[in-house]
């Protein structure tokens, strides 16, 4: 019906909802965690693990409990120093390496509460480990890359379970602070200020798994205790009470110090020709261009070396223009076999000058401890060389003969290494550097 007026709607027969209740949305942050955020940094309590990288290879770690137990005190400190992997901890799951940050358990049941009591009774416990596996560098996005990240959780752990006062120095790479290089024990000192008050080292310890057995992959622990004079266990002795297992024979430095008497004998060189020409014959290191710098630079030898002339026939050719000028010749090279010592006879005949050898007949263990002592330390590298990688030595090894008469040699004297330097170089090459 037109015109009659807006209509209205009817009513809904279902009865309205009322509006739903309003949700309670609990917060994600923690109260501690608001709590700490709203807390001036200079009230706030410092972190009980701290971090941090030295030189770019050496890391180092610090846990102070927020509660430790009181140490006896001593007269001078005591130091309980511990390698990590297979001494303080080993894999759950079994394997050589672990899978994960998780993946850990103690070496032995005992252990934990053997640390603490050290703890108790006034030692320093700190651990000092090589973990060459771990890499510094930063990943993609800028943070920590995956093997640090796994190594800092796992030591965490382990110092929240012992929950004692510890420090732990991790050396990544094969540079001072390897061991059984003591750039580790160096830097421990320098923290807790043990260079000034010095250390009851005989009641000191050190305690690790590479101890030169016949099954031990090397002997750096036992080479680091040394060096750093303290006494030294396996984690076997330490914590089972085991007594001591048969050691390999391994180098000793200390065999190969020239001793003082014969500071006075007859030089091992002598000129025999007005014009000769000498050739070297000896592994890498084995300490031959310092025989020339201390032999025969001072009678007037020219040095050919390959090292710097980069080539054998550059060699060759500077060789030849000195013996033409009326100059001796020393070719330091390392001469390992026939073949390549031929030519430099072929060089001797061409020239009408005899040609003599000095063979070094430093064992390879020897020469591999030069060449980890001479990269280390500058003052013992006058040449400013690099340290030369495993294969070098292997690669002398394969090759060489033993030079004999019968190759047209008018001469060959032996040279059997012995270290010479000062009370300073000495102690230096007296250590344990591989």
């Amino acid at each position: 019906m037109a015109g009659g007026g807006p209509v209205k709607r009817a009513a809904s027969p279902k009865p309205i909802s009322p509006p739903p209740n309003r949700r309670k949305v609990d917060s994600t942050v923690k109260k501690t965690v608001a709590t700490s955020f709203f807390t001036p940094a200079s009230k706030k309590k410092p972190e009980p693990i701290t971090w941090r990288i030295v030189n770019n290879t050496l890391i180092v770690g610090k846990f102070s409990p927020e509660l430790s137990q009181e140490r006896k005190a001593s007269d001078k400190p005591r130091i309980a120093a511990f390698d990590f992997d297979s001494t303080l901890v080993s894999t759950a799951s079994g394997n050589r390496f672990p899978r994960n940050a998780a993946d850990w358990k103690w070496w032995n049941q005992g252990a934990r509460s053997k640390l603490q009591k050290l703890n108790a009774d006034g030692y320093h416990v700190t651990i000092i480990s090589n973990q060459k596996a771990i890499s510094l560098k930063k990943d993609k996005k800028g943070d920590d890359s995956k093997s640090l990240t796994n190594f800092k959780e796992r030591v965490s752990a382990v110092m929240k379970e012992l929950d004692i006062p510890l420090s732990v120095y991790a050396a990544t790479e094969d540079d001072e602070y390897r061991k059984p290089r003591i750039g580790m024990w160096r830097e421990f000192f320098d923290d807790y200020d043990l260079d000034v008050t010095g250390i009851d080292a005989d009641a000191s310890i050190f305690v690790g798994d590479a101890a030169g057995r016949p099954t031990d992959h090397s002997s750096v622990d036992r080479g680091f205790a040394a060096n750093a004079s303290i006494p030294f266990k396996t984690p076997e002795e330490f914590f089972l009470n085991a007594p001591p297992e048969p050691v390999v024979e391994s180098f000793d430095p200390s065999v190969y110090l020239e001793s003082d008497s014969t500071d006075d004998a007859l030089p091992p060189f002598s000129r025999k020709s007005p014009l000769e020409l000498v050739i070297f014959c000896g592994s890498p290191s084995a300490g031959k261009s310092t025989f020339y710098w201390d032999y025969l630079k001072p009678l007037d030898y020219e040095r050919v070396n390959q090292d710097i002339l980069k080539t054998r026939p550059k060699c060759i050719k500077v060789a030849k223009e000195h013996l033409a000028a009326g100059k001796s010749v020393v070719v330091d090279n390392t001469n390992a076999d026939v073949d390549t010592r031929s030519q430099w006879v072929n060089v001797a005949k061409e020239a009408n000058v005899p040609i003599r050898c000095i063979y070094f007949s430093a064992p390879p263990e020897v020469c591999k401890h030069n060449n980890a002592v001479r990269a280390a330390n500058i003052s013992l590298n006058p040449e400013s060389r690099t340290s030369l990688p495993g294969i070098a030595f292997g690669d002398f090894s394969r090759r060489f003969a033993e030079p004999t008469l019968s190759e047209g040699f008018q001469d060959i004297i032996r040279v059997d290494f012995r270290f010479r330097g000062d009370e300073e170089a000495r102690n230096i090459w007296n250590q344990y550097w591989i």
